[in-house]
Protein backbone atom coordinates (compact mmCIF):
# COMPACT_ATOMS: atom_id res chain seq x y z
CA UNK A 1 0.00 0.00 0.00
CA UNK A 2 1.38 3.42 -0.95
CA UNK A 3 2.21 5.85 1.81
CA UNK A 4 1.67 9.57 1.36
CA UNK A 5 5.36 10.09 0.62
CA UNK A 6 5.27 7.42 -2.08
CA UNK A 7 2.48 9.08 -4.01
CA UNK A 8 3.74 10.72 -7.18
CA UNK A 9 3.37 14.48 -6.92
CA UNK A 10 2.07 15.40 -10.34
CA UNK A 11 2.99 18.64 -12.02
CA UNK A 12 0.29 19.36 -14.56
CA UNK A 13 -0.67 21.89 -17.21
CA UNK A 14 -3.12 21.98 -20.08
CA UNK A 15 -2.91 23.17 -23.66
CA UNK A 16 -6.12 24.11 -25.47
CA UNK A 17 -7.25 22.46 -28.70
CA UNK A 18 -9.69 24.52 -30.78
CA UNK A 19 -12.16 23.56 -33.47
CA UNK A 20 -12.77 25.59 -36.63
CA UNK A 21 -15.30 27.79 -34.79
CA UNK A 22 -12.61 28.76 -32.27
CA UNK A 23 -14.38 26.82 -29.51
CA UNK A 24 -12.54 24.51 -27.14
CA UNK A 25 -12.63 20.95 -28.43
CA UNK A 26 -10.38 19.43 -25.76
CA UNK A 27 -7.21 19.99 -23.75
CA UNK A 28 -3.95 18.12 -24.03
CA UNK A 29 -2.68 17.34 -20.55
CA UNK A 30 1.01 17.70 -19.82
CA UNK A 31 2.18 15.74 -16.79
CA UNK A 32 5.41 15.45 -14.93
CA UNK A 33 6.35 13.60 -11.82
CA UNK A 34 7.85 16.24 -9.54
CA UNK A 35 10.69 13.88 -8.68
CA UNK A 36 11.95 14.09 -12.27
CA UNK A 37 14.51 16.79 -12.90
CA UNK A 38 13.57 17.40 -16.51
CA UNK A 39 10.30 17.72 -18.38
CA UNK A 40 8.55 14.48 -19.18
CA UNK A 41 5.07 13.75 -20.34
CA UNK A 42 3.33 10.49 -19.54
CA UNK A 43 4.90 8.74 -22.48
CA UNK A 44 8.43 9.18 -21.16
CA UNK A 45 8.10 8.64 -17.44
CA UNK A 46 10.55 6.04 -16.19
CA UNK A 47 8.72 2.75 -16.17
CA UNK A 48 5.16 1.71 -16.84
CA UNK A 49 4.40 1.41 -13.13
CA UNK A 50 5.33 5.07 -12.74
CA UNK A 51 3.11 5.96 -15.69
CA UNK A 52 0.19 4.07 -14.19
CA UNK A 53 0.68 5.66 -10.77
CA UNK A 54 0.82 9.17 -12.21
CA UNK A 55 -2.36 8.60 -14.25
CA UNK A 56 -4.20 7.17 -11.25
CA UNK A 57 -3.04 9.99 -9.00
CA UNK A 58 -4.03 12.66 -11.52
CA UNK A 59 -7.46 11.26 -12.32
CA UNK A 60 -8.53 9.70 -9.03
CA UNK A 61 -6.86 11.70 -6.25
CA UNK A 62 -6.18 15.07 -7.83
CA UNK A 63 -9.39 15.17 -9.83
CA UNK A 64 -8.61 16.14 -13.40
CA UNK A 65 -11.90 18.04 -13.71
CA UNK A 66 -10.33 20.70 -11.48
CA UNK A 67 -8.07 21.57 -14.41
CA UNK A 68 -10.22 20.91 -17.49
CA UNK A 69 -13.79 21.10 -16.19
CA UNK A 70 -16.12 19.01 -18.33
CA UNK A 71 -13.85 18.95 -21.37
CA UNK A 72 -12.09 15.96 -22.94
CA UNK A 73 -8.41 15.27 -22.24
CA UNK A 74 -5.73 14.14 -24.70
CA UNK A 75 -3.14 11.98 -22.91
CA UNK A 76 -0.04 10.18 -24.20
CA UNK A 77 0.36 6.50 -23.34
CA UNK A 78 3.41 4.26 -23.50
CA UNK A 79 3.55 1.16 -25.68
CA UNK A 80 3.65 -1.14 -22.66
CA UNK A 81 0.74 0.66 -21.02
CA UNK A 82 -1.30 -0.12 -24.14
CA UNK A 83 -0.09 -3.72 -24.39
CA UNK A 84 -0.63 -4.47 -20.70
CA UNK A 85 -4.24 -3.35 -21.03
CA UNK A 86 -4.03 -1.30 -17.84
CA UNK A 87 -7.46 0.25 -17.31
CA UNK A 88 -7.69 4.02 -17.56
CA UNK A 89 -9.29 5.48 -14.42
CA UNK A 90 -11.88 7.53 -16.28
CA UNK A 91 -14.74 7.08 -18.72
CA UNK A 92 -14.05 6.73 -22.43
CA UNK A 93 -15.73 10.02 -23.32
CA UNK A 94 -13.31 11.99 -21.10
CA UNK A 95 -10.09 10.77 -22.73
CA UNK A 96 -8.53 10.66 -26.19
CA UNK A 97 -5.51 8.35 -26.25
CA UNK A 98 -2.43 9.72 -28.02
CA UNK A 99 0.15 7.42 -29.57
CA UNK A 100 3.52 9.06 -30.14
CA UNK A 101 5.38 9.07 -33.43
CA UNK A 102 8.35 7.03 -32.16
CA UNK A 103 6.32 4.07 -30.92
CA UNK A 104 7.14 0.68 -32.49
CA UNK A 105 4.27 -0.33 -34.76
CA UNK A 106 3.81 -4.09 -35.00
CA UNK A 107 0.96 -6.61 -34.77
CA UNK A 108 1.13 -6.60 -30.98
CA UNK A 109 0.65 -2.83 -30.77
CA UNK A 110 -2.11 -2.86 -33.38
CA UNK A 111 -3.98 -5.50 -31.36
CA UNK A 112 -3.64 -3.35 -28.24
CA UNK A 113 -4.99 -0.31 -30.09
CA UNK A 114 -7.93 -2.33 -31.43
CA UNK A 115 -8.80 -3.36 -27.87
CA UNK A 116 -8.80 0.28 -26.77
CA UNK A 117 -11.10 1.16 -29.66
CA UNK A 118 -13.39 -1.75 -28.75
CA UNK A 119 -13.58 -0.33 -25.22
CA UNK A 120 -14.78 2.95 -26.70
CA UNK A 121 -11.61 5.06 -26.68
CA UNK A 122 -10.75 7.49 -29.45
CA UNK A 123 -7.21 7.16 -30.85
CA UNK A 124 -5.03 10.07 -31.95
CA UNK A 125 -1.59 9.84 -33.56
CA UNK A 126 0.81 12.49 -32.26
CA UNK A 127 3.58 14.41 -34.11
CA UNK A 128 2.67 12.44 -37.19
CA UNK A 129 4.71 12.30 -40.40
CA UNK A 130 3.27 9.84 -42.89
CA UNK A 131 5.19 6.73 -43.87
CA UNK A 132 3.81 3.69 -45.67
CA UNK A 133 4.72 1.43 -42.72
CA UNK A 134 2.33 3.44 -40.54
CA UNK A 135 -0.69 2.86 -42.78
CA UNK A 136 -2.22 0.11 -40.52
CA UNK A 137 -2.06 2.49 -37.55
CA UNK A 138 -3.54 5.37 -39.57
CA UNK A 139 -6.48 3.15 -40.49
CA UNK A 140 -7.26 2.70 -36.77
CA UNK A 141 -6.92 6.34 -35.78
CA UNK A 142 -9.70 8.92 -35.56
CA UNK A 143 -7.45 11.98 -35.21
CA UNK A 144 -4.01 12.67 -36.64
CA UNK A 145 -1.90 15.45 -35.12
CA UNK A 146 0.51 17.10 -37.55
CA UNK A 147 3.45 19.11 -36.21
CA UNK A 148 3.36 22.01 -38.66
CA UNK A 149 6.81 23.26 -37.60
CA UNK A 150 8.37 19.97 -38.75
CA UNK A 151 7.22 20.51 -42.36
CA UNK A 152 7.57 23.32 -44.86
CA UNK A 153 4.40 24.52 -46.57
CA UNK A 154 4.79 22.25 -49.61
CA UNK A 155 5.33 19.16 -47.44
CA UNK A 156 2.43 20.17 -45.21
CA UNK A 157 0.09 20.43 -48.20
CA UNK A 158 1.29 17.04 -49.44
CA UNK A 159 0.64 15.45 -46.04
CA UNK A 160 -2.86 16.87 -45.89
CA UNK A 161 -3.60 15.48 -49.37
CA UNK A 162 -2.39 12.01 -48.36
CA UNK A 163 -4.18 11.96 -45.01
CA UNK A 164 -7.47 13.14 -46.50
CA UNK A 165 -7.70 9.71 -48.14
CA UNK A 166 -8.46 8.30 -44.69
CA UNK A 167 -11.49 8.72 -42.46
CA UNK A 168 -9.68 10.90 -39.93
CA UNK A 169 -9.82 14.38 -38.45
CA UNK A 170 -6.67 16.46 -38.81
CA UNK A 171 -5.22 18.43 -35.91
CA UNK A 172 -2.53 21.05 -36.53
CA UNK A 173 -0.21 21.36 -33.55
CA UNK A 174 2.42 23.98 -32.66
CA UNK A 175 0.38 26.68 -34.36
CA UNK A 176 2.06 29.77 -32.95
CA UNK A 177 1.00 32.64 -35.23
CA UNK A 178 -2.19 33.90 -36.83
CA UNK A 179 -0.62 33.36 -40.26
CA UNK A 180 0.01 29.69 -39.45
CA UNK A 181 -3.54 29.35 -38.15
CA UNK A 182 -5.00 30.87 -41.32
CA UNK A 183 -2.89 28.56 -43.51
CA UNK A 184 -4.09 25.52 -41.55
CA UNK A 185 -7.69 26.73 -41.86
CA UNK A 186 -7.20 27.03 -45.62
CA UNK A 187 -5.77 23.50 -45.77
CA UNK A 188 -8.87 22.16 -44.06
CA UNK A 189 -7.52 21.14 -40.65
CA UNK A 190 -10.31 20.31 -38.20
CA UNK A 191 -8.54 21.20 -34.95
CA UNK A 192 -5.73 23.53 -33.87
CA UNK A 193 -3.30 23.45 -30.96
CA UNK A 194 -0.79 26.14 -30.07
CA UNK A 195 -0.56 29.62 -28.60
CA UNK A 196 -1.64 31.57 -31.68
CA UNK A 197 -4.86 32.53 -29.88
CA UNK A 198 -3.11 34.64 -27.22
CA UNK A 199 -1.41 36.98 -29.67
CA UNK A 200 -3.05 39.96 -31.39
CA UNK A 201 -3.26 40.04 -35.16
CA UNK A 202 -0.41 41.88 -36.83
CA UNK A 203 -2.68 44.68 -37.97
CA UNK A 204 -1.56 48.27 -37.46
CA UNK A 205 -3.94 51.12 -36.68
CA UNK A 206 -6.93 48.83 -36.25
CA UNK A 207 -9.54 50.85 -34.36
CA UNK A 208 -11.19 49.32 -31.31
CA UNK A 209 -14.89 48.67 -32.10
CA UNK A 210 -17.28 51.17 -30.51
CA UNK A 211 -18.90 48.60 -28.22
CA UNK A 212 -15.48 47.59 -26.88
CA UNK A 213 -14.27 51.19 -26.71
CA UNK A 214 -16.98 51.97 -24.14
CA UNK A 215 -15.72 49.11 -21.97
CA UNK A 216 -12.09 50.22 -22.36
CA UNK A 217 -12.97 53.75 -21.26
CA UNK A 218 -14.69 52.30 -18.21
CA UNK A 219 -11.53 50.33 -17.39
CA UNK A 220 -9.49 53.51 -17.84
CA UNK A 221 -11.63 55.28 -15.27
CA UNK A 222 -11.42 52.36 -12.87
CA UNK A 223 -7.62 52.40 -12.95
CA UNK A 224 -7.23 56.11 -12.24
CA UNK A 225 -5.19 56.47 -9.06
CA UNK A 226 -7.14 59.43 -7.65
CA UNK A 227 -10.64 58.16 -8.43
CA UNK A 228 -12.93 58.65 -5.45
CA UNK A 229 -14.90 56.03 -3.51
CA UNK A 230 -18.23 57.67 -4.39
CA UNK A 231 -17.26 58.03 -8.05
CA UNK A 232 -16.62 54.30 -8.39
CA UNK A 233 -19.91 53.55 -6.63
CA UNK A 234 -21.81 55.78 -9.07
CA UNK A 235 -19.91 54.51 -12.09
CA UNK A 236 -20.87 50.90 -11.35
CA UNK A 237 -24.37 51.57 -9.99
CA UNK A 238 -25.41 53.47 -13.13
CA UNK A 239 -24.96 50.25 -15.14
CA UNK A 240 -27.62 47.75 -13.93
CA UNK A 241 -26.04 44.83 -15.79
CA UNK A 242 -22.60 45.54 -14.33
CA UNK A 243 -24.07 45.99 -10.85
CA UNK A 244 -25.91 42.67 -11.07
CA UNK A 245 -22.85 40.76 -12.30
CA UNK A 246 -20.54 42.32 -9.69
CA UNK A 247 -22.88 41.52 -6.79
CA UNK A 248 -23.36 38.00 -8.16
CA UNK A 249 -19.60 37.53 -8.34
CA UNK A 250 -18.95 39.00 -4.88
CA UNK A 251 -21.48 36.61 -3.34
CA UNK A 252 -20.21 33.54 -5.20
CA UNK A 253 -18.02 30.69 -3.99
CA UNK A 254 -15.24 32.06 -6.19
CA UNK A 255 -14.83 35.01 -3.79
CA UNK A 256 -15.86 33.20 -0.62
CA UNK A 257 -17.16 36.15 1.39
CA UNK A 258 -18.29 35.23 4.94
CA UNK A 259 -21.39 37.44 4.65
CA UNK A 260 -23.75 38.47 1.89
CA UNK A 261 -23.05 41.74 0.07
CA UNK A 262 -26.21 43.56 -0.96
CA UNK A 263 -24.91 46.78 -2.52
CA UNK A 264 -21.90 48.24 -4.30
CA UNK A 265 -21.28 50.55 -1.33
CA UNK A 266 -21.25 47.59 1.06
CA UNK A 267 -18.80 45.80 -1.24
CA UNK A 268 -16.53 48.85 -1.31
CA UNK A 269 -16.58 49.12 2.49
CA UNK A 270 -15.88 45.43 3.10
CA UNK A 271 -13.45 44.65 0.25
CA UNK A 272 -11.92 48.05 -0.37
CA UNK A 273 -11.57 50.24 -3.43
CA UNK A 274 -8.72 48.32 -5.09
CA UNK A 275 -10.49 44.97 -4.89
CA UNK A 276 -13.75 46.31 -6.31
CA UNK A 277 -11.86 48.01 -9.16
CA UNK A 278 -10.12 44.72 -9.99
CA UNK A 279 -13.28 42.58 -9.86
CA UNK A 280 -15.14 45.12 -11.98
CA UNK A 281 -12.32 45.04 -14.56
CA UNK A 282 -12.63 41.25 -14.67
CA UNK A 283 -16.34 41.49 -15.45
CA UNK A 284 -15.72 44.11 -18.14
CA UNK A 285 -13.13 41.86 -19.81
CA UNK A 286 -15.62 38.97 -19.78
CA UNK A 287 -18.04 41.13 -21.80
CA UNK A 288 -15.65 41.80 -24.69
CA UNK A 289 -17.21 40.43 -27.88
CA UNK A 290 -15.62 37.97 -30.33
CA UNK A 291 -12.98 36.87 -27.83
CA UNK A 292 -12.07 33.17 -27.48
CA UNK A 293 -13.24 31.91 -24.10
CA UNK A 294 -9.77 30.46 -23.52
CA UNK A 295 -8.30 33.98 -23.44
CA UNK A 296 -10.45 34.87 -20.46
CA UNK A 297 -9.58 31.50 -18.89
CA UNK A 298 -5.90 32.21 -19.37
CA UNK A 299 -6.23 35.69 -17.86
CA UNK A 300 -8.11 34.34 -14.83
CA UNK A 301 -5.61 31.54 -14.22
CA UNK A 302 -2.64 33.90 -14.51
CA UNK A 303 -4.34 36.41 -12.20
CA UNK A 304 -5.09 33.84 -9.49
CA UNK A 305 -1.62 32.28 -9.78
CA UNK A 306 -0.09 35.74 -9.50
CA UNK A 307 -2.08 36.43 -6.36
CA UNK A 308 -1.07 33.16 -4.69
CA UNK A 309 2.60 33.29 -5.76
CA UNK A 310 3.07 37.00 -4.98
CA UNK A 311 4.63 36.49 -1.51
CA UNK A 312 7.42 34.39 -3.03
CA UNK A 313 8.31 37.30 -5.35
CA UNK A 314 7.91 40.09 -2.76
CA UNK A 315 5.01 41.50 -4.78
CA UNK A 316 1.65 42.89 -3.80
CA UNK A 317 -1.05 40.24 -4.27
CA UNK A 318 -3.39 42.88 -5.74
CA UNK A 319 -0.80 44.08 -8.27
CA UNK A 320 0.10 40.50 -9.19
CA UNK A 321 -3.56 39.64 -9.76
CA UNK A 322 -4.02 42.71 -11.97
CA UNK A 323 -0.92 41.95 -14.07
CA UNK A 324 -2.15 38.42 -14.70
CA UNK A 325 -5.65 39.66 -15.51
CA UNK A 326 -4.40 42.22 -18.04
CA UNK A 327 -1.75 39.92 -19.56
CA UNK A 328 -4.05 38.81 -22.41
CA UNK A 329 -5.82 42.12 -23.01
CA UNK A 330 -3.76 42.80 -26.15
CA UNK A 331 -5.16 39.65 -27.79
CA UNK A 332 -8.64 40.42 -26.46
CA UNK A 333 -8.68 43.90 -28.00
CA UNK A 334 -6.48 42.96 -30.97
CA UNK A 335 -4.16 45.86 -30.17
CA UNK A 336 -0.44 46.05 -29.34
CA UNK A 337 0.12 45.92 -25.59
CA UNK A 338 2.10 49.18 -25.79
CA UNK A 339 -0.94 51.08 -27.05
CA UNK A 340 -3.25 49.58 -24.42
CA UNK A 341 -0.84 50.19 -21.54
CA UNK A 342 -0.35 53.78 -22.67
CA UNK A 343 -4.11 54.34 -22.53
CA UNK A 344 -4.56 52.87 -19.03
CA UNK A 345 -3.43 54.77 -15.90
CA UNK A 346 -1.51 51.83 -14.45
CA UNK A 347 1.37 51.89 -11.98
CA UNK A 348 4.79 51.99 -13.64
CA UNK A 349 5.78 48.56 -12.28
CA UNK A 350 2.60 47.11 -13.76
CA UNK A 351 3.34 48.68 -17.14
CA UNK A 352 6.92 47.37 -17.15
CA UNK A 353 5.71 43.88 -16.26
CA UNK A 354 3.12 43.82 -19.07
CA UNK A 355 5.38 45.38 -21.69
CA UNK A 356 8.83 43.99 -20.95
CA UNK A 357 8.46 41.34 -18.21
CA UNK A 358 10.70 43.57 -16.07
CA UNK A 359 10.84 43.89 -12.29
CA UNK A 360 9.56 41.41 -9.73
CA UNK A 361 6.07 41.53 -11.24
CA UNK A 362 7.54 40.90 -14.67
CA UNK A 363 9.53 37.88 -13.49
CA UNK A 364 6.42 36.50 -11.81
CA UNK A 365 4.36 36.87 -14.99
CA UNK A 366 7.14 35.34 -17.09
CA UNK A 367 7.45 32.34 -14.77
CA UNK A 368 3.68 31.80 -14.81
CA UNK A 369 3.73 31.79 -18.62
CA UNK A 370 6.62 29.30 -18.65
CA UNK A 371 4.67 27.03 -16.34
CA UNK A 372 1.45 27.12 -18.36
CA UNK A 373 3.36 26.20 -21.53
CA UNK A 374 4.91 23.17 -19.84
CA UNK A 375 8.42 24.67 -20.04
CA UNK A 376 9.12 23.49 -16.53
CA UNK A 377 12.85 22.90 -17.02
CA UNK A 378 13.19 26.69 -17.51
CA UNK A 379 11.89 27.41 -14.02
CA UNK A 380 15.12 26.53 -12.23
CA UNK A 381 15.56 30.15 -11.11
CA UNK A 382 11.93 30.68 -10.14
CA UNK A 383 11.34 31.98 -6.63
CA UNK A 384 8.89 29.22 -5.78
CA UNK A 385 9.28 25.46 -6.16
CA UNK A 386 7.68 23.51 -8.98
CA UNK A 387 5.44 21.85 -6.42
CA UNK A 388 4.14 25.27 -5.29
CA UNK A 389 3.62 26.34 -8.91
CA UNK A 390 1.71 23.14 -9.59
CA UNK A 391 -0.65 23.56 -6.66
CA UNK A 392 -1.14 27.22 -7.56
CA UNK A 393 -1.99 26.27 -11.16
CA UNK A 394 -4.48 23.57 -10.17
CA UNK A 395 -6.22 25.88 -7.69
CA UNK A 396 -6.27 28.72 -10.23
CA UNK A 397 -7.72 26.54 -12.98
CA UNK A 398 -10.44 25.32 -10.64
CA UNK A 399 -11.14 28.90 -9.52
CA UNK A 400 -11.38 30.12 -13.13
CA UNK A 401 -14.05 27.48 -13.84
CA UNK A 402 -16.05 28.66 -10.82
CA UNK A 403 -15.61 32.33 -11.69
CA UNK A 404 -16.72 31.99 -15.31
CA UNK A 405 -19.98 30.47 -14.12
CA UNK A 406 -20.94 33.76 -12.45
CA UNK A 407 -19.52 36.36 -14.84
Amino acid sequence: METLNERPLVVIARQPIFDRQYDIYAYELLFRSASDQTFADLSSLSGDTATSRVINYAFLELGIERVIGNHTAFINLTRNFILNEDPLPTSQNRVIVEILEDIIVDDELLDGVRKLIKQGYTIALDDFIFHESLRPLVELASIIKVDILALDEAALREHVTILRQYDVKLLAEKVETREEFELCMELGFDFFQGFFFCRPDNIEDTPIPDNQLILVKLMQKLQEEDVEFEEIEQLISHDPGLTYKLLRLLNSAAIGMPRQINSIRQGLVILGLKAIKTWTSLIIMSELDSVPEELLDQALIRAKMGESLAPHYDCSSESSFLVGLFSTIDAMLNQPMAIIVKSLPLADETKQALLHKQGELGQLLNDIELYERGLWSELENAKASLEIFSQSYINAAEWSIQTKEVV
